[in-house]
């Protein structure tokens, strides 16, 4: 027992520096000045007149506030396992031992996501997100691995306690998904789900193939942050077309009589926006140049990292040597996140959304100017 108590000691010394880092990163202080500043903003008698502004100043405080949370509950723990380790030292308590390791496990889960969370500095991070789906290479097969995909991040979204509001969706041919679009609302969801840009690879025994033969499929991924109206992006009249068309998806609230839904084509750029999910025409249309400007403002965030940096852009297919991720179900099973080296072989856990791991180590990389990479694509 002693030994397994040393090596719990030598874990929780570890922390002590990065425990103090994280807690200059989040800068606790000032976060606690603000809270009590915002609270006695909140008293005023005219605070909820303009209803905008004190809703973002209430989800600020949340924002404020659960940093300072979750540091306290991880002081919490950390104090407690130092208390746990010193009991089961004078007691020569074996039986502590498991409940240590818990506790430790608990610590080491909430530090990495705290620690995730300083990394999460960029403008739009703490915006919701705006997540696409596509069908690539792989036919109907294809189509299924968008519907596996689709429920991965809503299984990940709500374990989040996330919201997700559908806003776009067209069925298979046969089976699956063609396409679908749908938000994530809460906090520092687009920081989070920015790490799932790109093409996702798929490789399994088909259940559409008769043969039983293995297949590869491709869907992509597309994210970005929603963006209020005072974004300053200018879309000419003459440079879009707005078509409407009606409804369609899964069945019950997706299906509309009328052609509420709406499509804009960015003729510069080739962009497509579309949105079903609202009940009026108005209402789509907004939603739809509202994500037309977020595309727009990436776009051009992109170009200007590429001339920084002297790289020259290029139009990526959904199909083969374009994934950042393969999902590889069969002669094996492995996950592998080919920009980080990320992996793991409990694929059914990915799929039933556990991803943050996936997420956590892109920031990471990120966080270390994203250096290149050559790993092995998974057979």
């Amino acid at each position: 027992m002693i030994v397994e108590l040393d090596g719990f000691k030598l874990t929780m010394q570890g922390y002590e520096g990065p425990m103090n880092e994280v807690k200059e990163s989040l800068d606790l202080n000032n976060k606690t000045n603000r809270i009590q500043e915002m609270e006695r903003e909140m008293e005023a008698p005219d605070f909820w007149n303009d209803a905008e502004t004190s809703s973002a100043k209430m989800k600020e405080l949340k924002s404020l506030k659960d940093d300072v949370a979750m540091f306290a509950k991880l002081e919490e723990i950390y104090d407690e396992i130092s208390e746990y380790i010193s009991l089961a030292e004078e007691e020569d308590d074996q039986d502590l031992v498991p409940e240590i390791q818990d506790l430790i496990d608990e610590f080491e889960r909430d530090f990495d996501d705290l620690r995730m969370k300083t990394l999460l500095s960029e403008e739009y991070d703490g915006n919701n997100a705006i997540v696409t789906l596509h069908s690539g290479a792989g036919g109907t097969e294809a189509c299924d691995w968008v519907s596996m995909l689709y429920r991965m991040y809503t299984r990940w979204a709500n374990s989040r306690g996330y919201a997700i509001e559908e806003l776009d969706y067209l069925d298979g041919d046969e089976a699956g998904i063609k396409s679908v679009t749908f938000q994530v609302n809460g906090d520092n969801a687009y920081g989070y789900l920015k790490s799932e840009s790109g093409v996702h690879r798929l490789v399994r025994i088909s259940p559409f193939n008769a043969a039983g033969k293995r297949q590869t499929s491709f869907a992509s991924c597309d994210v970005m942050p929603e963006l209020d109206d005072n974004i300053d992006i200018v879309v000419n009249d003459e440079d879009i077309r707005i078509d409407t068309y009606r409804a369609s998806g899964a069945g019950g609230q997706h299906i509309n009589k009328t052609s509420s839904a709406i499509r804009i084509t960015h003729f510069p750029t080739g962009i497509v926006v579309q949105c079903q999910n609202e009940r009026s025409q108005f209402q789509n249309k907004d939603k739809a140049m509202q994500m037309l400007k977020a595309k727009l403002y990436l776009l051009e965030m992109e170009k200007q990292q590429r001339e920084a940096q002297g790289i020259r852009g290029e139009v990526t297919e959904i199909g083969w040597g374009n994934q950042i991720r393969s999902y590889v179900l069969q002669p094996y099973k492995m996950v592998k996140d080919l920009r980080t080296g990320e992996e793991t072989g409990n694929v059914d856990a990915v799929l039933d959304g556990s991803i943050s791991p996936f997420m956590n180590a892109y920031l990471k990389w990120c966080s270390l100017g994203c250096p290149d990479r050559h790993t092995a694509d998974a057979d």
